[in-house]
Parts: C-alpha cells; sequence; structure tokens
C-alpha cells in the first residue's frame, strides 16, 4: 500500500458506483506482494526500522541465505546484492512461477515447497534467513537449516493486525484469537527451538481504505483474514461499508508489525 494519503486524480467524472469499484476489484490479479495497485485507494505506514534495507545488509555479509515464503520475490530482489548461494521457498503456484521470473536472473533458485512442509533443505545450509510476513514461522525448522551462529531475520505480521476489518465482516474475535501472533509467543518459539532472540520490536500502524474496491482488493490479496470472503457473499456488509465511506471519510485500520532477529548459537559462518 502507498505510504501516504494520495488523492485520485484520476477521477474526473465524479464519484464512482459501487458497482464499479468493486468490479475493478475483482479483476485486479493478486499474484505476488506488489501492492502498487492500492496507490490512491488505500495507506498503511511503515514500521521505523526499514525492513528491506536492513535484510539486504544482512544478505551483503553471507554467502548463503534462504528467503522464507517469498511470495513474488519482490523483497528479496530489491536486494542489490544476493549471496552467492540464495534460495527461496513459495508454497502458493502463481506466486512460484513469479517469483521464479523475477529471481533466477538474479542466480536465485525458488524451490516450490508448502509452508506447512519441512524445508527442502539439509541441516546447516545457511548463514541467514529471512522472511517478510510469513504465514506461520517453523522455529524448528528454521533453526535445524542455520548454520551454526547464523541469523534468522524477518519481518512478522503481529497480533490483531488489521482486525477492524476482519471484525467488520466475521464480528468479535476472542483474547486468545486476537493474541495469535503476540511477540512474546514468537520469541518462546524460538527459544524452544534453540535460537536466541537478539532483536524483538513491535509498531502498530495506520492504515485507511479511501474506498470499498480497496477492502475488496485487500481481502482477495491476503485471503487468510476472512477466509471464507467473496464479494458474493459478504455484498450486504460491502454496500453498508461503501456507503460508511462515502459518508464519512477513510476506513480505518491499524497493521501490528515485529521485527524479530534471532542467533543460533556457534562461532559466526
Amino acid at each position: 500500500m502507498s505510504q501516504t494519503d494520495p488523492t485520485d486524480a484520476s477521477d474526473t467524472t465524479g464519484p464512482r458506483t459501487f458497482e464499479e469499484l468493486v468490479a475493478e476489484a475483482e479483476a485486479a490479479p493478486t499474484e505476488g506482494w506488489d501492492f502498487s495497485w492500492f496507490e490512491g485507494r488505500a495507506t498503511e505506514q511503515r514500521p521505523s526500522w526499514g525492513y528491506a534495507r536492513a535484510m539486504a545488509e544482512r544478505l551483503a555479509h553471507t554467502d548463503a541465505a534462504l528467503d522464507i515464503q517469498t511470495g513474488g520475490g519482490e523483497v528479496l530482489a530489491s536486494a542489490p546484492e544476493l549471496p552467492r548461494l540464495t534460495a527461496a521457498t513459495e508454497g502458493w503456484p502463481p506466486n512460484v512461477a513469479r517469483a521464479t521470473a523475477l529471481l533466477h536472473p538474479r542466480g536465485a533458485v525458488v524451490v516450490a515447497s508448502p509452508q506447512d512442509a519441512p524445508l527442502p533443505f539439509g541441516d546447516g545450509a545457511f548463514g541467514l534467513v529471512t522472511s517478510r510476513h510469513p504465514v506461520t514461522p517453523h522455529w524448528t525448522e528454521i533453526a535445524r537449516v542455520l548454520r551454526p551462529g547464523g541469523t534468522y531475520f524477518a519481518q512478522h505480521v503481529g497480533p490483531a493486525s488489521a482486525f477492524e476489518v476482519v471484525e467488520y465482516f466475521l464480528g468479535s474475535k476472542s483474547e486468545d484469537h486476537r493474541n495469535h501472533r503476540h511477540p512474546d509467543r514468537e520469541r518462546a518459539g524460538a527459544e524452544a527451538a534453540g535460537l536466541e532472540v537478539v532483536d524483538l520490536r513491535a509498531e502498530r500502524l495506520r492504515m485507511e481504505f479511501l474506498d470499498v474496491g480497496a477492502v475488496v482488493h485487500f481481502l482477495r490479496k491476503v485471503v487468510w483474514m476472512v477466509p471464507d470472503f467473496t464479494v458474493a457473499r459478504y455484498r450486504d456488509r460491502l454496500l453498508r461499508l461503501h456507503e460508511q465511506i462515502t459518508a464519512e471519510g477513510p476506513f480505518v485500520a491499524h497493521s501490528s508489525r515485529h521485527l524479530i532477529e534471532a542467533c543460533k548459537p556457534g562461532p559466526r559462518p
């Protein structure tokens, strides 16, 4: 999503109808983690730590790196320099194809691997493992493929992220569900796998959806938010949301992010 709050300069014919906004959002492709479609339609603050830049700095100082659940490979490909041995995993076939096209010219291999499956690499294969917004971090597998002294460096989605959107469609969630991705739980998971957490920072960040089409595209792209989402199923709720945004302004939510860096004990590789 855009980091600013731009207006839609392309709109020269007055307010667009609910039907037009929804039809456009339903037709938009959802492959990869390219969020440029949201330009002028939604905004989201970015965490202060600058994950992509910090990831690139670490990639420049290892000879073997793995990016887990790489999506379309866009974040990994943003690094100016990739290690001599760079691999990425991804489970969704359209994203595998997109990441392959983007990363193969950079010398990186993309391995099709379901996100719940064991990592398809040997023990101690990598000096650095990275991930941006993994669905679930499988700590024992991460620890297994790291060399002694190696590092896991990632940005995770935190607890109750964008739950204003989730609960608008699904109703209130339990506290346990809201805290499912709490950083304290992830620290405990990493430590249970034998990793030492050396940095853990969390931020909650403002999101704005400027029209109902942005909400539709968001839920089509981030499918785990409202798993049964279709426009037909939630048409009445979407229409009420369109009327709310038209009358009151942007629909505001808050994303939750945390940065985690964890090391495997041993001499640095």
